[in-house]
């Protein structure tokens, strides 16, 4: 099992009331959130490994470098990413917590989670489950290697199952296209302009029809393939942007990552630690709702 771990802390900020604290009047919504979410997760998927997997780098450079726009609303006025004040002093504290549990977690310098994600999802010898709110993730979908994405649009608690079939039934393109039909498409919550006037329908018909972005700019370019003159003006002007498009969508697989010991614990790394860090704060309900799913013999 593959954490989005932004994606889920993030719905646990917003998900979770804030009038739980800490003793010292710290918000803790987030880590609790997220302790509850990895418990019900282990005890519902029972996975034999898992890592939470991190931004290292939430904007990464070569991103930035082919799409300047790329998630540029989300940039602070002073630099770096918007992030509400009372999440960011919690983020260093989930990984204190997972770290005495024993849990393993990953970031890659100058890389999203996503790219973690797909780098340890090619490299894994079994079935992945991906946990996400991400819709980019469908594009690691693979039936015939066991790789699917539990979606969390609906919550936690509600989780869709996608595999290729089911990603297929919501686009109308092949289950492990989703990349090249967002590029198309374009995607406004990553600051992707997509190819004026090609909306989520033309865009599912132009990759069932030509299969990625470099076969639909060489139909395009074929005053013979049959695409109606209008569209192909469309795509022959978006030309530049359809060059490095792939790029940026594309998660990253094939990084450097250290070897890590995914497997799941049935009790804690550093009790101690836990201890302490529950107390401090006021996380025991999580904590031991956690330790009771990894102490399950099941």
């Amino acid at each position: 099992m593959l954490l989005d771990a932004p994606s889920l802390y993030f719905r646990a900020f917003f998900g979770v009331p804030d009038t739980v604290r800490a003793p010292d009047g710290s918000p803790v919504n987030a880590i609790r959130g997220l302790l509850d979410f990895i418990a019900y997760l282990v005890a519902l998927r029972r996975p034999g490994e898992l890592v939470a997997c991190l931004d290292a780098d939430w904007r990464p450079a070569f991103r930035v470098a082919a799409i300047a726009s790329y998630k540029t609303h989300r940039v602070a006025p002073e630099g770096g990413e918007v992030i509400p004040d009372q999440l960011s002093p919690q983020v260093p504290v989930m990984l204190e917590v997972l770290r005495a549990f024993g849990i393993a977690h990953l970031g890659v310098t100058g890389y999203e989670a996503d790219d973690v994600i797909g780098t340890l999802a090619d490299r894994a010898p079994g079935p992945v489950d991906i946990v996400t709110g991400d819709r980019d993730l469908f594009q690691l979908v693979d039936d015939v290697r066991g790789v699917r994405v539990l979606y969390t649009a609906k919550g936690v608690r509600n989780l869709e199952v996608c595999d290729e079939a089911s990603v297929a039934r919501r686009y109308g393109i092949p289950g492990r296209s989703y990349a090249a039909f967002a590029a198309l498409r374009g995607d406004p919550s990553d600051g992707l302009p997509g190819v004026a006037g090609v909306g989520e329908k033309t865009a599912a018909a132009l990759i069932s029809a030509h299969g990625d972005v470099p076969g639909v700019l060489a139909a395009a370019a074929d005053p013979a393939s049959g695409m109606a003159p209008g569209l192909r003006r469309k795509i022959l002007t978006a030309a530049d942007y359809l060059a490095v498009a792939p790029g940026v969508v594309e998660v990253v697989r094939d990084l450097k990552v250290p070897d890590i010991d995914a497997r799941l614990p049935s009790a804690p790394a550093d009790p101690e630690a836990l201890l302490e860090l529950s107390d401090r704060w006021n996380l025991a309900g999580p904590c031991n709702r956690l330790l009771a799913a990894l102490s399950d013999p099941r």
